[in-house]
């Protein structure tokens, strides 16, 4: 039985990012993954675009997911950021998901890290207070991963959970927010929807460039509330939800839809998360119709693909060393111990019907991260990165965003291989030395601006 310097569980964006900082950082990795490709809700459940690298119009998010966006670029994979005037979505980065699987393969090879994929978490090894890996099923049976540290990017906390660290799902109630099913509809005529736009300028959130009402500047759209709302009084449609709601691909003729919703589930029991699928199915099937029939331009729309599984905006967080607030994120704090920045709103999707809660940062302004979010009470030689790090339920729909766990999920790796090359364990490591090697490695930990707080409710 091989032991490993660093586990990794779950490849998702934030495992990805972890297993390649590990290895690069001289460890000896290996990246268990439960599907036959990488990439997690980028990849499986096709969320897109990323949202958002930037404060206004200033990047605050590098190294390694910078690198990928721009390894996306050249091959071909993505437009790179793509800026809009309006407040709705500033900066978006479209990627096609099928070449951002690729590209995962590749990295893991060029950095070292060894694969396992078709692996499912079953339990966590404990020796004593530490996590020595992990149990996996795999198509030739279970297999023990040990390892001397091992990071959960499981989004659902899987390994923390099994390994006794105290965790929280939902908001007070319990409740999360609703999953949806992402899906693209290519052979779409967007210049077509770009005239009726300007022709009715009311019947949008937002989208087009201030003074610039051209095609090429349809990056995100929200509204078209007359065609929802007539679609919905005649019983077209029945989705929960207050708008239309599509962004670009990097593809001219392709948007992604980010419209199903799905109500009261509880994302770890399997009856609800079967359920969910089913419905979500279902709902893009209307939608596909109510694009066909009502929007302009879509009259010869083709459902490109559905995603391999359901989004999951939120499931069980860690209890950690700290637990970062809505205050946190609000007043646009900063830490020490800071190993990520993010200026994403507070956007927080109704968990019991239609509706959009989002609380804004002042322009220009972001949030920092403390390392101390990552490090789970309880136990030691374990980390957490992605969406299930130490945050209240309001503080993560804003962290969970893929350029903000893709940062996460370096900033652990980066720890863990530290770590054991001071021989220390994960939470008695110097911050200070954290935060100099991911500066080195590109990571933008710069001090943000103070905010102004802003809020709006988009029903």
């Amino acid at each position: 039985m091989r032991e490993y310097d660093v586990l990794v569980v779950g490849g998702g964006n934030a495992g990805c990012a972890a297993a390649l900082a590990a290895a690069r950082s001289g460890s000896r990795v290996l990246l268990a993954e439960r599907y036959g490709f990488l990439g997690g809700t980028a990849t499986a459940s096709m969320v897109g675009p990323w949202m958002t690298f930037h404060s206004g119009e200033d990047r605050i998010v590098g190294g390694i997911a910078q690198e990928i966006v721009e390894r996306l670029v050249a091959l071909g994979g993505s437009p790179g950021h793509l800026h809009d005037a309006s407040d709705y979505v500033p900066t978006i980065t479209p990627f096609d998901p099928e070449i951002h699987k690729a590209l995962l393969f590749e990295m893991m090879r060029e950095s070292g890290v060894s694969l396992l994929l078709h692996a499912w978490f079953l339990d966590a090894l404990r020796d004593g207070r530490r996590v020595a890996g992990a149990r996996c099923a795999t198509v030739g049976g279970v297999r023990e991963l040990v390892a001397h540290r091992t990071i959960d990017a499981t989004a659902d906390a899987y390994v923390a959970a099994s390994a006794g660290v105290p965790t929280q799902q939902g908001d007070a109630r319990g409740r999360v927010q609703p999953a949806s099913l992402m899906f693209r509809l290519s052979h779409v005529d967007l210049a077509v929807l770009a005239q009726y736009l300007r022709q009715h300028p009311d019947q949008m959130r937002s989208s087009l460039k201030t003074h610039e009402r051209t095609p090429d500047a349809l990056t995100a759209v929200a509204g078209l509330y007359q065609l929802w709302d007539a679609a919905r009084e005649r019983g077209a449609v029945t989705v929960p939800r207050e708008l239309v709601s599509f962004f670009a691909t990097p593809y001219a003729d392709e948007v992604t839809v980010n419209m199903t919703r799905v109500l009261d589930i509880d994302p770890l029991d399997p009856d609800d998360l079967t359920r969910a699928e089913v419905e979500a199915r279902a709902q893009v099937m209307q939608l596909l119709d109510f694009f066909r029939k009502d929007v302009p331009g879509f009259a010869n729309a083709r459902i490109a693909a559905t995603a391999t599984q359901i989004g999951v905006r939120e499931s069980r967080r860690i209890e950690g060393e700290y637990t970062l607030t809505a205050d946190d994120v609000l007043h646009a704090r900063t830490f020490d111990d800071a190993v990520a920045r993010s200026a994403y709103p507070i956007d927080i999707h109704n968990p019991t019907g239609s509706g959009t809660t989002t609380h804004r940062l002042a322009p220009g302004a972001s949030y920092e991260i403390p390392y101390r979010c990552l490090v789970p009470k309880n136990v030691d030689d374990l980390l957490v990165a992605g969406r299930c790090i130490s945050t209240t339920h309001e503080a993560l729909a804003s962290t969970r965003l893929t350029p903000t766990v893709m940062t996460l999920g370096q900033a652990a790796g980066t720890a863990a291989a530290l770590s054991l090359q001071r021989n220390v364990s994960p939470r008695e490591l110097d911050p200070a030395v954290l935060r100099e090697r991911l500066i080195r490695d590109g990571v933008d930990l710069r001090r943000p601006a103070q905010p102004v707080l802003s809020s709006s409710k988009d029903a």
